[in-house]
């Protein structure tokens, strides 16, 4: 990955950060990102979020094995090999909702195991790329944007109330933003048993010309679309991109915890 790096941040109003992400490149055409927003109390918000990240990363290293396996070996048989990569990456879908799905499962049961952590839940927003394959999977407001020269577009579908009544016709974007309910989310990690997520397939044309930003809503919703990508396609390092889109929700009132991960190849 030629840029790959990520930050959380406290912001200016929070005591504490629930925000959790990681950034795994095992390999230079290899990269696994994923940020978790928590709620569900100071404690159980942070430890949401944190038992969603490190159970979606462990359940995925499975699949990374295989697929530095099959990069590192040698085939005598081009087509067979191309064969064998098509089917191995048809397969990364399923194992990222395999992977959401046990984050699930980790936050609901320890939330049911200790009554000072029930009702926790967390956002989760994960990236994976290889080569020129990407894969995303989402479940709540946490988001994920592709910037190009032309454009930011927004990958990842909120899964909230205000979006819920922008789809109604009920409300702007722009209202959106100011609502006092923007903040409830419709779909959580770890507050069910069961879990619904979004798989967000990529195209061939972005992961090779766009740089992604996954974020907490501590960024988005405190920094417009065209600011972000400014930032984002300025000049720097991805380290300074990424101080700068944090300071920047800083500077607009730091309301909530701020997560910012950027990826491109």
């Amino acid at each position: 990955m030629k840029i790959l790096h990520g930050k959380t941040d406290i912001g200016r109003r929070r005591k504490v950060n629930q925000d959790t992400f990681a950034v795994l490149s095992p390999s230079a055409d290899l990269a696994l990102c994923v940020v978790c927003d928590g709620m569900g109390g100071a404690v159980g918000g942070a430890e949401a979020s944190r038992l969603a990240c490190d159970t979606f990363c462990a359940s995925v290293n499975g699949l990374i094995d295989e697929i530095r396996e099959i990069s590192g070996a040698v085939c005598s048989d081009a087509e067979a090999c191309a064969a064998l990569r098509g089917r191995l990456a048809g397969c990364i879908p399923d194992a990222l909702c395999d992977a959401a799905e046990a984050a699930n499962a980790a936050v609901y049961a320890a939330a049911e195991q200790d009554h000072t952590l029930q009702g926790m839940g967390t956002t989760l927003v994960a990236l994976f790329c290889w080569e020129d394959y990407a894969c995303a999977v989402n479940v709540g407001d946490s988001r994920l944007y592709a910037v190009t020269d032309d454009e930011i577009r927004q990958l990842s579908r909120d899964h909230s109330y205000v979006q819920y009544l922008i789809d109604m016709g009920k409300l702007t974007a722009e209202e959106a933003r100011q609502s006092s309910n923007r903040n409830i989310i419709t779909r959580a990690v770890g507050t069910a048993a069961d879990l619904d997520c979004d798989v967000i397939d990529i195209p061939p044309e972005l992961v090779k010309n766009a740089t992604f930003l996954l974020c907490s809503d501590g960024l988005s919703g405190m920094v417009e679309d065209g600011q972000m990508a400014e930032i984002i396609r300025g000049e720097g390092s991805a380290e300074e991109k990424v101080d700068a889109l944090v300071d920047r929700a800083n500077a607009a009132g730091g309301t909530d915890n701020i997560t910012v991960v950027l990826c491109r190849r």
